[in-house]
């Protein structure tokens, strides 16, 4: 079975309705050996609104104590799979394709017989599953309506939690307050273990009623755990202080909010209740709790903040938000389900200066001139009807000053389709042969016919990408009528999901397609100005003075003034070695040099901060007058900052912005950053992650690495991407990534191969790569493919290799 055909099986099972109870998911569980019998510990998380984000908190604390963890939520903004991830990464596709085939014949039986599993209850099973076969420690699951009659509700919890409790689902969980928490209570655990709740008055009086032993949580007297909200540190964090009996936690967490300090404070204690945590993991955990589209800040001047309330209740949180900011203007961009009450929800936002409305694509979102109506009863100063969400953001952006704050709110559908425009990547790729094409299509999930009658056609400029099935259509017809090619995944294609477009053409073809872009609906005109600035359509490239830029590839020298790196430790661990060392890389021509004070070897020994500082600042200060630039090598926000401050002028940091302060400090130093993909730094030798498409998979995982630096602050341009080789690859994939370096530019910054002396090239025989021969061909490639950065240890051999390949690449004379 392909993967688009398993995806498409599962997606289709949306045709059958809601079915409440858990005989359902048992049975299948049944059917798959009760995988989530003698499993993990069960983290359950019921509520009307916050446990999503009490779920992440959770998660995220947990990974800080250094358990192995999993988390199951929804919807997902793009891909089913977002659902279902373990420490952090989401389920890959080929184990999407296991679980389906395994289920298939159970479900079709089951369906013949008019009892088939939903949607649901499915993705529930298939998360306790994958679970099951990852062995994580801990499972975290945020329940769907309710709580007695929930899929989730067929493990027995450990710890849960019912956040808050609101009128929903009325025609389900009761018409009454006390009833709808008197449902969602059902999740608490069995014995003596207290259900953590933040409901109060009559929800607290029925959850009590049912549970028995709570232990609440909130910002007044009496509660057992306080969670103090403290107001903003920034325009993305806020600070919070969460107090128990014996444990008290001070930190920032990356959710704006009061009611995210509760949230916070349940999932502290839920935490402490499951493993026992300490306070240094809940603070780490906390502000390391990045959860998209709730009350997410993009960047400012203006602020432009996406939220995914949709219920009065949470637009009635996302108001009391905004007015912790100072603005001239509000303007919102409303996208809303037709099974809500708008009146209700407009009522409690913020009062509009001026509102766009808009239609996200799912079959049940509401007539935008609905909505439009809605926000003229309200008082709104000015309304206007964009039907695309993507437009109208674009729209909101265009007319907003510096001082004005843009809120996207409405439904979680059209905050994904609004965070398109920050995450949508146009991967180009290098098609030389039949072979490159059928790959390049494959790996979008084209059918079999498609890329057997595509492939040949395929040979020159192809542009991979994700849009809505409606915008595929519309740019696979465009470039047809053009003389190009585009095929589209064949994954749901029906449904309305982002899918993949795969376009082939040349590149007067694809700045013909731009030009018909602009202006048109459905988002168009915003894909065509993505396309135009990815492929540098009638744009000069910017500058900015850095070693990489145009057409050359800059050299960044290794300095590592460690006791214990891989290649060189002790070397130049002495001060007079190490800057003997730095004059004589500057001299033979080096860009940057990088100067790292840890090992990230397997098996190094943490270094502390002051050690770290030690090793590194003297070293900075000594040769920070040499004609290079030089960069520091840290995980440590301190050390950062203070190597900028001795004249560092570039942050490297293997771990991907690990430290949450990290970002910050680029920010606010102006400084270039580079953010690796890692799985585990110090490497893990026994780390063997699974990757579909390497190049793909971590493409999408440094997406939102990427975007954490940009809304902190960092420009785009500034931010360089590090494919990790060696940190979580196999040998294998790390000659993968080489080999499509230029696939990274994606992102939208410059790309850095580190690859020097990986045990990579053992795979050739040439491991330990005595003479650093191995590595210089392997810089002499990455200058080929497109990367404007290598790290590498031996400069002259390295800096003559990319030089050869941009002689060759640009015609220049190699004189």
């Amino acid at each position: 079975m392909r993967y688009d055909e398993a995806a498409n099986f599962l997606l289709d099972l949306r045709r059958y309705g809601p079915k409440p109870g858990t005989e359902s998911t048992a049975d299948l569980l049944a059917s798959l050996g009760d995988p989530h019998q003698d499993g993990p510990d069960y983290v359950q998380i019921a509520g009307s609104n916050g446990k999503g984000s009490t779920a992440r908190f959770t998660e995220s604390i947990l990974r800080a104590a250094g358990l192995d963890v999993g988390l199951y939520t929804s919807p997902h903004f793009d891909d089913v799979r977002e659902r279902v991830t373990v420490n952090g990464r989401r389920m890959s596709k080929a184990a999407l394709t296991t679980f389906i085939e395994t289920i298939t014949p159970y479900v079709t039986e089951r369906a013949a017989d008019g009892a088939a599993p939903t949607y649901f209850e499915v993705v529930t099973a298939m998360a306790l599953w994958q679970f099951s076969r990852a062995d994580v420690d801990v499972a975290v699951l945020e329940v769907g309506i309710g709580g007695r009659l929930d899929a989730t509700s067929v493990v027995d919890p450990s710890a849960s939690a019912v956040t808050s409790v609101t009128l929903e689902h009325t025609d389900v969980l009761g018409e009454t307050i006390p009833e709808i928490a008197r449902d969602k209570a059902h999740v608490a655990p069995a014995g003596d273990t207290p259900l953590v709740t933040a409901t109060t008055d009559d929800a607290l009086a029925a959850v009590r009623d049912h549970a028995g032993a709570v232990r609440t949580v909130g910002d007044t007297a009496g509660r057992d755990v306080t969670a103090t909200y403290e107001g903003r540190t920034n325009h993305t964090e806020a600070a919070v202080s969460i107090t128990g009996d014996d444990w008290s936690v001070a930190t920032e967490i990356p959710l704006l909010g009061d009611h995210q300090a509760e949230n916070a404070g349940v999932a502290a204690a839920l935490a402490r209740q499951t493993a026992g945590v300490d306070d240094d993991a809940i603070a780490r955990g906390l502000r390391s709790a990045h959860w998209p589209g709730r009350f997410e800040v993009m960047g400012a001047d203006p602020v432009v903040v996406l939220d995914g309330a949709h219920n009065p209740g949470a637009c009635g949180a996302v108001a009391e938000t905004v007015a912790e900011f100072d603005y001239d203007r509000l303007l919102t961009v409303f996208g809303a389900m037709h099974d809500k009450d708008h009146g209700a929800m407009a009522a409690a936002l913020p009062t509009p200066d001026h509102v766009w409305a808009c239609e996200p694509v799912p079959d049940r979102a509401e007539d935008a001139d609905v909505l439009a109506a809605v926000f003229e009863d309200a008082g709104a100063g000015a309304v206007s009807v964009t039907r695309a969400v993507e437009s109208a953001v674009a729209d909101a952006i265009a007319e907003a000053t510096a001082d004005d704050l843009v809120l996207v709110a409405g439904s979680l559908f059209a905050v994904a389709e609004a965070r398109t425009r920050w995450t949508r990547t146009f991967a180009e790729t290098d098609v030389d042969s039949l072979d490159d094409a059928r790959d390049a299509l494959e790996r979008a999930h084209v059918t079999p016919p498609g890329v057997w009658r595509m492939r040949g056609k395929g040979v020159h400029r192809v542009v991979k990408t994700r849009v809505q099935t409606r915008q595929a259509q519309y740019l696979k017809e465009e470039l047809l009528s053009l003389g190009g090619e585009c095929s589209v995944s064949g994954l749901n294609a029906q449904s309305g999901a982002m899918v993949d477009a795969v376009m082939m053409a040349t590149m007067a073809q694809f700045k013909r397609l731009c030009e018909k872009l602009d202006g048109q609906p459905y988002g168009l005109s915003e894909v065509g100005a993505d396309l135009r600035e990815s492929l540098g359509i009638q744009a000069a490239p910017a500058t900015h003075g850095y070693p990489w830029e145009g057409e050359r590839t800059a050299v960044m020298g290794i300095l590592n003034v460690t006791p214990d790196s891989f290649h060189d430790g002790g070397e130049y661990d002495a001060l007079e070695d190490a800057v003997a060392r730095a004059e004589s890389m500057a001299e033979n021509g080096v860009d940057v040099i990088d100067i790292g004070g840890e090992s990230t070897r397997p098996g190094a020994d943490a270094v502390s901060v002051a050690d770290e500082l030690d090793r590194v600042l003297p070293v900075i200060e000594r040769i920070s007058d040499l004609d290079v630039l030089l960069s520091v090598d840290t995980r440590k926000a301190e050390v950062a900052r203070q190597a900028l401050e001795a004249g560092a002028d570039i942050l490297n940091d293997v771990t991907g912005l690990d430290d949450p302060e990290m970002r910050f400090v680029a920010a606010e130093y102006d400084a270039p950053i580079v953010v690796m993909h890692s799985i585990d730094a110090p490497v893990d030798p026994d780390s063997d992650p699974d990757y579909d498409d390497v190049v793909d998979d971590v493409i999408a995982e440094l997406t939102e690495r990427v975007l954490l630096a940009e809304k902190a602050g960092v420009p785009r341009e500034r931010i360089i991407v590090d494919p990790g080789l060696g940190f979580g690859k196999s040998a294998a994939e790390g000659f993968e990534l080489l080999d499509r370096a230029d696939e990274f530019h994606a992102l939208g910054g410059p790309v850095l191969v580190g690859h020097s002396h990986k045990s990579m090239f053992g795979a050739v025989d040439r491991y330990p790569d005595e003479g650093g021969y191995a590595t210089a061909a392997a810089s002499a490639l990455a200058a080929d493919r497109g990367a404007d950065i290598v790290r590498v240890h031996d400069v002259p051999e390295n800096v003559a290799a990319v030089r050869v390949a941009e002689a060759t690449r640009t015609g220049a004379d190699a004189e």
